[in-house]
């Protein structure tokens, strides 16, 4: 007679991603077996749903209580504390890494690695918050919170590709979360896909007068294929902090580009 030692269920690779991506206390409740962290990709755009359905709903429900600037600003801080500014850290580490380190791989992983902020770290940062709040603040309140709702998985969906295109930088024991991520098989990389094109698919078709799907898709895709080849020619693999800096750079590209669009009508 065999006997199985999985104990996982079916829900714990989900609620893994969860307690990963976010700050919500959800391993209070319960804790997933160690391995189902490795398959947290695979759920960060439904991830996505939460996050960014929250942060639109802040923005949304709030600009009839507030002026529409505090809307977003709060709307921001919300999901910075929602996350924990998980993936601006990311950015932060990213801009100090490859700003600093020249072409230099170890350099630069070490750079990405220590813990202090460095000068190239806080105006990337600060540059990224300010180009995020101009360009939602440039969108009606209602396009503004569909935006955030479709950016935030699709961004997430084009980000977590990279997983899929290299591997990883380090080797897990020298890896912040002690986790490397697993490549997504065939099934696991159509859920991702459904989980980052449904909401963007609602959003073409709701804004389908005054917005050019061919950009709102291209663009993001295009840079991220321009951070790929940066990643590759300079740690040929990926860590934690690119695919954060990669999400939150291509889900900006997202507003830019419909903010444009939205200007031209």
């Amino acid at each position: 007679m065999q006997i199985s030692l999985n104990t996982s269920k079916w829900y714990d690779n989900l609620w893994a991603a969860l307690i990963f991506f976010t700050r919500l206390p959800l391993w209070r409740i319960h804790q997933p077996p160690r391995q189902c962290y490795r398959a947290v990709v695979e759920y960060w755009p439904l991830v996505g749903w939460l996050t960014g359905g929250i942060t639109a709903a802040v923005i949304f429900f709030g600009h009839h209580a507030m002026p529409y600037s505090v809307a977003i600003l709060l709307a921001v801080a919300i999901r910075l504390l929602l996350t924990g500014a998980l993936h601006e850290d990311g950015l932060c580490d990213f801009f100090d890494g490859f700003g600093g380190g020249g072409t230099d791989r170890n350099r630069i992983l070490a750079i990405m690695k220590d813990s202090r902020t460095g000068t190239y770290g806080v105006v990337g940062l600060v540059v990224y918050e300010l180009l995020l709040v101009a360009s939602l603040l440039s969108l009606p309140p209602m396009v503004a919170a569909l935006t955030v709702f479709a950016a935030d998985p699709f961004a997430k969906m084009v980000a977590g590709q990279v997983i899929m295109m290299m591997p990883y930088a380090r080797t897990e024991e020298e890896s912040k979360a002690k986790t490397v991520y697993r490549r997504p098989g065939i099934k696991a990389g159509v859920g991702m896909a459904l989980q980052g094109l449904l909401p963007m698919a609602a959003f073409i078709y709701l804004t389908r007068g005054y917005t050019d799907w061919q950009y709102v898709i291209f663009m993001p895709c295009l840079v991220m294929y321009a951070l790929y080849l940066l990643i590759w020619h300079r740690l040929r693999g990926y860590t934690g902090d690119c695919c954060g800096a990669m999400f939150l750079l291509v889900e900006l590209t997202v507003y830019i580009t419909v903010s444009c669009c939205y200007s031209q009508y």
